[in-house]
């Protein structure tokens, strides 16, 4: 027999729920099926509760599961990332377990190092390629005076090898190397020797393969483990899988094997506030034991250790990456399909356009530093754009 009493009151709550997610999206514009692009289009209700109990996690579970649509999905996170709604989803259990683990323990300690390779890394080449620009470069491309995903990765990599001053024959240990990107281009456009180091071993079956010819040396290798001299040292996108309370061992592994006339530039993505934590959803499916640095963080690991030359922000150019790595997962999805699930493009999705939101609305910051161990005479002189010099 039903229990009528118990259904008017879950009604009630339910929509005592809705009523207060309407609410708390007002501020951000958005509406509840409403019919501009960024609203949000509920098709399963108990996405409400769901929301309310598990907050940030619960919401990219259920877009997972099919639950909510939104047409643009990248401006729908910008506004609630604007309105700084992401606040009412942050003392739930799954916010509340990543803190309590972050205090406990180092979830980036050495026997953890090769978990985020296995996971996110070693996903699949066939991924990466149709996704990234023709030399597989996955961080944040430089789109000063460029038109194309290739166009902006190979100024950012002619960018890095023009703040570092590298010189042919000069060798560079590149920290997190991914499939080669960095040491491909350093030995073949400068002549330069390099060292890459990586945790995925995909990673290091295509970056071989990529570089065969060059001396290029790909290695599955933590970075702790290094200690050997280099005249230059960059890591592009690494230094957000070591964890605040390694950054120290991080930077002391840096100066250790940097000459002292080199130059180590550091290229990461930065949060504007010191947390210990990442996004629930993100630590589950995304990036496992990853923390985003701060200013803050990044000045006291290297303080003592190195001279900060230079401190360039170009985080608006990772919203215009984001985007064209999701236009060309989306355009070669055909391709992709019968190797991953419906879920996973969803998910994939989700990753990609959340991320591309929250750098337009400036939540997350890309940062390129330039350090020397002595200070360089004279001053750091920023190089010029290509196109002047």
């Amino acid at each position: 027999m039903i229990n009528w009493q118990e259904v008017k009151e879950k009604v009630t709550i339910m929509n005592r729920i809705i009523k207060k997610i309407k609410a708390e999206l007002e501020p951000a514009g958005i509406h509840i099926n409403g019919t501009r692009p960024w609203d949000i289009q509920v098709k399963d209700d108990r996405l409400f509760e769901r929301v309310v109990r598990n907050g940030s996690l619960g919401l990219g579970e259920a877009y997972m599961d099919g639950w909510w649509e939104a047409e643009a999905l990248d401006r729908f996170f910008t506004r609630v990332l604007q309105a700084r709604l992401e606040k009412k989803l942050a003392l739930k259990p799954a916010v509340i377990l990543e803190y309590l683990k972050s205090l406990l323990t180092n979830r980036q300690n050495q026997d953890k190092a090769y978990e985020i390779g296995e996971h996110h890394y070693d996903a699949g080449n066939d991924l990466y390629k149709i996704m990234l620009d023709k030399r597989m470069v996955y961080t944040c491309g430089y789109w000063q005076e460029t038109e194309t995903l290739d166009e902006a990765q190979e100024a950012k990599l002619d960018l890095v090898c023009r703040k570092i001053g590298l010189q042919s024959g000069q060798r560079v240990l590149d920290i997190g190397c991914g499939w080669g990107s960095f040491a491909q281009y350093a030995a073949e456009e400068y002549g330069a020797e390099v060292v890459g180091i990586t945790v995925s071993k995909e990673q290091v079956e295509l970056g071989r393969e990529r570089c065969k010819g060059l001396p290029v040396e790909i290695r599955l290798q933590d970075y702790r483990e290094v200690n050997e001299p280099f005249d230059h040292i960059v890591s592009l996108g690494m230094i957000e899988h070591v964890g605040s309370k390694n950054y120290r061992t991080y930077m002391q592994t840096a100066h250790r094997c940097l000459k002292d006339d080199g130059i180590f530039l550091l290229h990461t993505i930065g949060s504007n506030r010191s947390v210990r934590t990442t996004d629930p959803w993100i630590e589950k499916y995304i990036f496992p034991n990853s923390q985003l640095p701060s200013i803050r963080q990044l000045a006291l690991a290297s303080e003592g250790l190195f001279v900060m030359e230079d401190w360039q922000n170009f985080g608006v150019h990772y919203d215009k990456t984001l985007m064209a790595w999701y236009q060309n997962f989306d355009a070669g999805w055909d391709e992709l399909k019968s190797t991953y699930s419906e879920r996973f493009y969803r998910m994939w999705t989700y990753y990609l356009l959340s991320c591309a939101g929250s750098f337009r609305a400036r939540k997350n910051q890309l940062w390129q530093i330039v350090f020397s161990k002595q200070g360089i005479s004279g001053g750091f002189v920023p190089p010029r754009y290509r196109s002047e010099g």
